[in-house]
């Protein structure tokens, strides 16, 4: 009996806030949580020097955010001591696993991690500290699944203690609020998953009880091996079954007395209260009812069985004699008192044998009060409505193992101590006087027989076979009881009939495990006041209701093995990125800078066009590098409504730093995408050298841009390239205006430079744009000198360094940022005044608020139901032939004319409408053109035949309508209750609205509410609508626990009757549509038809529609919400173009930019960055973002898969900063060109040669091959040459590295008359550098001299005269006085040097290659320059 008290009171759980209790309930579900380790410096200087002997553990509890309530048990790990925060990184190793499974799935359900340190004071008293706490959020937005390994978080930790959750100030989410502290560089390591293997050990583990897999759980098997886990794989102990027979209660002092003195307090307990549910000041008890269960010290293990007990003085009424013989012969030893008893035996199927294993007994009344004035009995009906039932006693007998079947007596116990129920129970006798025995019985006995099957032993099922069978066997669900046998049937039929279970039957629903709150005893019926021991129990019970009271005793001595748990997983280390993240800004983010006077000179000599305002005046330029004041109400009540973007390219200059000997372009076309008009390409642009633009001249501009003609010359005296965007009010939607104010003011126009001939990118340009917000001024112009950057990506390699990039961002290896020239642009935004149209109110989209009502939907205006479109707003129409206005209609009327002519001659009918419309005019032109003679009979046939045709006519008609009758009245009802609403969505923006549902009905409803749309939703956590209501500023009425879900079926809503409700929903779309084909420019189609769409409509953006059904329990619909979403379009803040070979995956980590850091802050210091989430357009591409640590930078991580070339695959990327992905704060394209791979491996100086294989098109075509790296890999032919169709040619590729290393060289073979890509291949370089023979140094003076001349000596080690060729990695820096040389054998030749100055101080390492008469290399030398 002491190993169940001792279990049962360290288990006691606290229970879930009453208003989560009265949720419903759900499937519930197992976790495993692995606390590994504690990192840094958790306990301070002053603690240490105070307290001796410090030891630190950690305590779980379970915490409901939303009303602020601790629940469940504190689970306590093993003391560890803290000697190991000593070694650096200070850390603390636990290495503990808990488990536990609740039904209460909701984000606000979390676990509070605490870290308490104890140690010895001076005085050698314990002092317990808190150290600080962690919020461990249990159900995340993506549960791991149980199958994957589990993955390593870390939990951060907040000064404090726990107990700071309970002020009210600490709104969810938590993590963010300002009055938690971060405790800096310290973490929990722990691991959290679902743990499926736990759920047949449910009926063993009570709900919301944490408890370790090191604590023997009572009926459960040890674990196998030295794991001991118990709980990872649980197996179980095997059950046996017990019978108990002939079972009587006795109570004190008599059952007459008992029920009397009982009755009298409850009624008396009615009136102090003023329930006055009572008929006559009476009640009478109705049933007295058994409630049976296993309990295991920590919850039942199945549901009760619930029995009816009767008087032993009504056993009389029984039908069978034997079971009157054996409660006679029982009722003699119970002194003379009236007893209860059962009428048949009970079976126990699920005990087992173990010292906590126990059976409880509960004695439960039922009463009611009589509503006749006579005080008669009332209906079934009545007593139900005025039924109450208290416990009254209750009883545990927990046998011992060797127990043998006998006869067994127990004493009843009752009051308010503590009871498996967790319910309060009727007084006991005041026992103060009493003696021992008379304790034992002064509150009731319970006396029963019992057995054990014959089938089942009694020992512990320890052996394999027992573990076997355990295994196969899963444990009784508490579902419902298990089968009687036929010696079970037997004794019940002899049991006499006793009154109705239709109460018990209540009584044995699940609740029946749960605390029943609302059974509430008088305080004066649960204990008397002259009791001494109440107070102290009052007490007791007071403060065991603490939070304090969550905290339970696991020592590792008593409920630990000895052995530690082993995990069979690996474990993952702390995540480190291997691939070489990506700067984010490195593409577009190229440096602008002032033309100088001269460069502005020599561009404003060279002819280009001026640009001039409204008024033909020359537009104002602005300086690029003065600051813009934005002001946005200076734009809206701008006079000049309309704005005439001008993009003019001027001239494209080669940069100084980039390599000499690399050739440059002949011709360039640009790419972009301004706004949302289509992505732009412009026409092949010449490069003209300027004239007098020498070594000389100190001008950056080199080359200008010329337009090609169709004939491929250009005209060097036009030179220049615009472009001009007109947005005005006939382009925008309606409020569109402020959207692309703030588009000017924030965005940046990125600009892809692309070659001309090669089709090669040669790299990309960013330009802001904020310098064209006129801010009142007619017209405004700036001119940019822009970096056009090219990047270039090495294959994947390990990250161990990295380089400082020139934007402040750390650039690691891998990246490879160079300037390849200079772009000059000119941008203008000319203001121009629009005459307003007029519109019709049809045309106009609807209004943009947030909250939409049906108000206006219910009414019917009537009208006819063959008209399309439903019923019209006019009160005056003109009359139309219906067979005119419906063309299924006039269609059967033709049909039934021509039927007698056969089916040949209806199947070839097309227009129904225009036939009889011929066949009206054949007639008329026939009775015109008649003879006289015969007209007159004429007339009178044609007459005769049209009245035949016209009746049938009208039966035809008479039928159509009967049959669309139905039909078209639903439609035109529907459309009664329809309301119509558009949404303005953008990609990767959610769209929040209200809608306002009233119940049209005087009735109550539960509506579901059904959507045809997956990127439409409903609301509904409660916090993410409220963060919705004040991110729009609505101040409507918001509701926790507003639906009700059942699992994949609509949400449903209850309504009283005629009650309006305020519905949120949610669009968000994550996928980009294919855009059709714009059908023609704006300004043309509005010139064409300007009444054939609304003017704001001229996008190639489809529009999507979506439904919302709002369904009654009948059936039956009471609103129709119909959503016309346009979508918007979405602003690109950064394109990622990346060449890859076909068919395989693309990896790549792309950094974020610091989001708030401070400049200079300390590597590791954890600032205030959001959370970030992650989404894609394409859901075939894998992208997450990881931490690697606080106070770290953020990765951005793409796995793509490559499609066959050339596919090109375009998707965005969505970065978002709040937790509900409301509206994104950046978003990337990323642009990913499939190209055939071709794999070299080679020696660095040395010739490789190989063959790529070219297969013709349908026709005959001029190509020729363009390479990005012309000074490494040569192609054969090198000029152009011709392709023949269908046939098959080999393309010859000599690649000779300069460097060493990994890298890609893109293959281009182009059409040269048409200027198309024909073929393209991505070359994979594997370069290994040659063994270094010699090695030499020099210094030399930097600076612009004339370098030095040197020699060297090369001796040929071949007894034959040989030929050898010299090549070097640096050309720009070192020239050979001859390219080739010939030695004879033995013999030695000088090799001439010249060393070409350089412009800055520093060292260079130069390689010098000598390769044989088959560009094999022979030997390499070294030359160290040092430049000083």
């Amino acid at each position: 009996m002491d190993d169940w008290y001792r279990a049962f009171a360290q288990n006691t759980l606290v229970p879930p806030h009453p208003q989560r209790a009265r949720q419903l309930g759900k499937e519930s579900t197992a976790f495993q949580c692995v606390l590994k380790w504690l990192d840094g410096p958790l306990i301070k200087q002053g603690i240490l020097d105070m307290l001796s002997e410090l030891e630190c553990h950690l305590r779980v509890s379970l915490f409901d955010v939303t009303y602020r309530h601790f629940f469940g048990r504190t689970w306590k790990t093993v003391v560890k001591p803290t000697n190991q925060l000593s070694r650096q990184p200070p850390r603390i190793i636990f290495n503990e696993p808990f488990y536990f499974h609740t039904t209460l799935n909701h984000p606000n359900i979390v676990a509070v991690v605490e870290v308490v340190a104890e140690g010895r004071k001076r005085d050698g008293s314990l002092q317990v500290l808190s150290c600080g706490f962690g919020i461990l959020r249990i159900f995340g937005n993506k549960p791991e699944s149980p199958t994957s390994a589990a993955q390593d978080k870390r939990l951060r930790l907040y000064h404090g203690t726990p107990r700071a959750l309970l002020h009210p100030l600490l709104q969810d989410p938590i993590e963010q609020s300002k009055h938690m502290t971060l405790m800096e560089n310290c973490s929990l390591q722990y691991t959290l998953k679902p743990h499926p293997p736990l759920e047949p050990a449910f009926h063993l583990l009570p709900e919301n009880l944490l408890v370790s897999g090191l604590q023997q759980i009572p009926g459960l098997l040890p674990p196998h091996g030295d794991t001991g886990d118990a709980l990872r794989k649980p197996r179980f102990q095997k059950p046996t079954t017990w019978h108990l027979d002939d079972l009587f209660f006795t109570l004190y002092p008599s059952l007459e007395k008992f029920e009397e003195e009982l009755l009298e307090l409850l009624v008396s307990d009615h009136f102090r209260e003023g329930a006055g549910l009572l008929d006559g000041g009476t009640l009478e008890v109705l049933e007295r009812r058994l409630h049976v269960c296993v309990h295991n010290g920590l919850g039942f293990v199945h549901r009760p069985q619930v029995v009816v007990l009767v008087p032993e003085m009504d056993v009389a009424l029984t039908r069978s004699a034997s079971f009157s013989r054996r409660v006679s012969a029982s009722s003699k030893n119970s002194s003379g008192n009236q007893a209860l008893v059962l009428r048949s035996h009970l079976r126990l199927p699920e005990m087992v044998s173990h010292p906590a294993f126990a059976i409880v007994f509960q004695l439960e009344y039922v009463f009611s009060s009589p509503s006749g004035a006579d005080g008669s009995a009332a209906s079934s009906t009545s007593l139900s409505n005025l039924a109450c039932m208290h416990m009254v006693r209750w009883a545990v007998w927990n046998p011992e193992p060797e127990v043998t079947p006998g006869k067994v007596t127990l004493p009843l116990q009752g009051g308010i101590q503590h009871n498996p129920s967790h319910c309060l129970v009727y007084k006991v006798p005041s026992a103060s006087m009493s003696s021992e025995e008379v304790k034992q019985v002064e509150s009731g006995t319970i006396q029963f027989q019992f057995s054990l099957s014959s089938d089942t032993p009694t020992e512990r099922a320890n052996g394999p076979k027992a573990e076997r069978r355990s295994s196969r066997k899963t444990p009784a669900s508490p579902s419902g009881t298990p089968a009687p046998t036929d010696q079970d049937l037997a004794a019940i039929q002899d049991s006499p009939v006793g009154p109705g279970l239709s109460l018990s039957q209540l009584a044995a629903s699940p609740q029946s495990l749960n605390p029943r709150s609302s059974s509430k005893i008088p305080p004066q019926a649960l204990d008397s006041p002259q009791s001494p021991q109440g107070p102290q129990l009052q007490a007791e019970s007071v403060l065991e209701s603490r939070v304090s009271h969550l905290e339970a005793d696991l020592s590792q001595t008593s409920l630990v093995l000895g052995t530690p748990a082993v995990v069979d997983h690996l474990q993952e280390l702390p995540f480190t990125p291997l691939h070489a993240p990506i700067v984010v800004g490195a593409q577009s983010r190229s440096s602008r800078s002032q033309l100088s006077r001269a460069a502005m000179a020599l561009l404003k000599s060279s002819g280009f066009p001026e640009i001039l305002d409204a008024r033909q005046q020359p537009v104002e330029a602005v300086n690029p590098t003065d600051p813009v004041r934005f002001n946005p109400q200076k734009e809206e009540s701008d006079c000049l409504r309309g704005n005439e973007i001008v993009l003019q390219f001027l001239a494209f200059s080669r940069a100084a730093q980039d390599c000499p000997g690399a050739p440059w372009p002949q011709t360039v076309y640009f790419t972009f995408q301004f706004y949302r008009f289509p992505p732009e390409t412009t026409p092949r642009l010449q490069l003209v050298k300027l004239d007098g633009t020498g070594k000389s001249s100190s001008s950056s501009v080199s080359h200008v841009l010329v337009p090609i003609n169709k004939d491929g010359s250009f005209d060097a005296g036009s030179p220049g390239f615009q472009l001009r965007y007109m947005v005005d009010p006939g382009f925008l939607k309606p409020g569109e205006q402020r959207w692309f104010t703030h588009y000017l003011a924030a965005q940046t126009l990125q600009v892809d430079v692309w070659d001309g001939d090669s089709l090669l990118l040669i790299g990309s340009a960013g330009v802001q744009m904020k310098h064209l917000l006129r801010q009142g001024r007619p017209a405004v112009q700036v001119s940019h000198e822009l970096e056009v950057m090219a990047t270039e990506y090495e294959q994947e390699t390990m990250v161990v360094s990295g380089d400082m990039a020139g934007f402040g961002n750390v650039k690691p290896i891998g990246v490879h940022t160079v300037v390849k020239g200079r772009l000059h642009l000119t941008l203008a935004n000319v203001g121009h005044v629009c005459e307003p149209r007029a519109r019709s109110s049809s045309s106009l989209p609807p209004s943009r608020s947030r909250v939409i009502s049906n108000d206006g939907a219910n009414f019917f205006s009537g009208g006819s139901l063959l008209i399309p479109g439903g019923p019209r707003r006019k009160r005056v129409v003109q009359a139309q032939k219906l067979a005119d206005v419906d063309s299924e209609l006039a269609a059967m009327l033709l049909t039934h004319t021509r039927a007698g002519r056969g089916p040949q001659a209806s199947g070839r009918e097309a227009d129904a409408v225009h036939r009889r419309k011929l066949e009206r005019m054949r007639l008329v032109r026939l009775q015109e053109s008649g003879e006289e003679s015969g007209s007159r009979r004429i007339s009178l046939l044609a007459q005769q035949s049209t009245r035949a045709q016209h009746s049938r006519d009208l039966q035809v008609i008479d039928a159509y309508r009967e049959c669309t009758k139905a039909e078209s009245i639903t439609s035109v009802l529907s459309q009664a209750i329809t309301t119509h609403h558009t949404l303005y969505a953008t990609l990767g923006t959610a769209e929040f609205f209200e809608f306002t549902l009233k119940n049209p009905h005087n009735t109550q409803h539960t509506v579901a509410i059904e959507i045809d749309s997956p990127e439409l939703s409903i609301v509904l956590d409660s916090q993410e609508w409220r963060y919705f209501k004040e991110a729009t500023g609505l101040h409507t009425p918001l509701e926790e626990d507003m639906f009700h879900l059942r699992g994949s079926l609509a949400p449903q809503l209850y309504l009283r009757p005629r009650e309006t409700a305020h519905i949120p929903f949610k669009y968000q779309n994550f996928s980009v549509d294919p855009l059709a084909p714009p059908e023609a420019p704006a300004e043309m189609s509005l010139e064409k038809d300007p009444e054939s769409r609304p003017l704001w409509k001229c996008s190639a953006m489809p529009t999507k529609h979506a439904k919302v059904l709002f369904r009654a329990e009948t059936g039956r619909p009471i609103a129709v919400l119909c959503l016309t979403v346009e979508p918007q379009p979405h602003v690109v803040d950064q394109v990622f173009r990346f060449y890859h070979p076909e068919l395989t995956f693309l990896k790549k980590a792309i950094r974020l930019p610091p989001w708030h850091t401070l400049p200079g802050a300390p590597v590791g210091m954890p600032g205030d960055d959001p959370p970030v989430h992650i989404r894609c357009s394409d859901p075939n591409v894998i992208c997450e973002a990881q931490n690697v640590g606080p106070g770290e930078p953020r990765d951005v991580f793409l796995k793509v898969a490559s499609g066959p070339s050339p596919e090109i695959k375009d998707f965005f990327v969505i970065i978002y900063t709040d937790r509900w992905l409301a509206e994104p704060v950046q978003t990337w394209q990323v642009c990913l060109h499939s190209l055939q791979r071709v794999d070299v491996s080679c020696v660095a100086g040395q010739l490789t040669r190989l063959s790529l294989v070219l297969r013709g098109t349908q026709t005959v075509r001029k190509v020729k091959a363009f390479t990005s790296h012309p000074q490494e890999l040569k192609t054969d032919p090198a000029g152009v040459f011709m392709l023949p169709p269908h046939g098959v040619q080999d393309l010859h590729v000599g690649v000779r590295p300069r460097r060493a290393g990994s890298r890609f060289v893109h293959l281009n073979l182009v059409d040269m008359d048409y200027h198309q890509l024909v073929a393209s291949w991505l070359v994979c370089l594997s370069c290994r550098q040659p063994l270094i023979s010699k090695a030499f140094e020099i210094t030399m003076a930097a600076g612009e001299g004339k370098g030095a001349s040197k020699r060297i000596t090369y001796t040929n080690p071949y007894p034959s005269r040989r030929t050898y060729h010299l090549h070097s990695d640096r050309p720009d820096l070192l020239q050979f006085k001859e390219n080739s040389f010939q030695v004879a054998g033995g013999e030695t030749y000088t090799i001439g040097l010249r060393f070409m100055p350089s412009g800055s101080t520093g060292q260079e390492e130069i390689l010098i290659y000598i390769n044989d008469h088959e560009d094999k290399n022979e030997e390499t030398f070294c030359v160290k320059v040092l430049y000083q």
